[in-house]
C-alpha cells in the first residue's frame, strides 16, 4: 500500500480488525519513511452482473440502486441510517442470485421491500419500473395492496 503523505511505495501494518458485519477488514498502517498513520479498508468485490431488458450486460451500480428508492420515498418520513439499511438488505438478497442476474429480479426485490415498508414509495417505484401509463394502472396496483 503507498503512503497518502509521502508516496512511499510500502507500508507496515500495525493493527488489523474486522469491522461489526465482518465484512470488511479495516488495517491501520504506519509508513516507515515518514512515520505517519492512516487507515485502509479491505472489502470483498463480487463483480455483480445486471442483464438488462434489452439484453445488455453492465455492472451493477449500488448507487443507482440507492438512488431510485431514494427517489420512491422522496417528501416522505425516513432517516438516512433506514433507507441504507433497507437498501443493503436488498443488495444483499440480489447478491444470493449469482454473479449475473436479470434486471427483473432487481425490479422485483426491490418492490418486495418496498411493500414491506412504505405503500406510497412502494406505489411511486411500482409506476415508473412498470412503466404505469394512466390512473387505472395505479388503481389496479393500489388494489393489489
Amino acid at each position: 500500500m503507498v503512503c497518502p503523505y509521502c508516496n512511499k511505495e510500502e507500508t507496515n501494518v500495525v493493527d488489523s480488525r474486522k469491522n461489526n458485519e465482518g465484512n470488511s477488514i479495516r488495517r491501520r498502517r504506519e509508513c516507515p519513511k515518514c512515520e505517519l498513520r492512516f487507515t485502509t479498508y479491505e472489502k470483498a468485490e463480487i463483480g455483480l452482473m445486471i442483464q438488462k431488458r434489452s439484453g445488455d450486460i453492465q455492472e451493477f451500480n449500488y448507487e443507482k440502486l440507492y438512488k431510485g428508492i431514494e427517489n420512491a420515498f422522496g417528501g416522505l418520513d425516513i432517516n438516512d441510517k433506514k433507507l441504507k439499511t433497507l437498501v443493503d438488505n436488498i443488495h444483499n438478497e440480489i447478491k444470493t442470485q449469482g454473479n449475473k442476474i436479470k434486471s427483473e429480479i432487481v425490479g422485483e426485490t426491490v418492490l418486495k421491500y418496498l411493500k414491506e415498508t412504505n405503500e406510497v414509495a412502494y406505489l411511486r417505484f411500482a409506476s415508473v419500473y412498470k412503466e404505469f401509463s394512466d390512473a387505472s394502472d395505479f388503481e389496479k396496483e393500489v388494489a393489489e395492496l
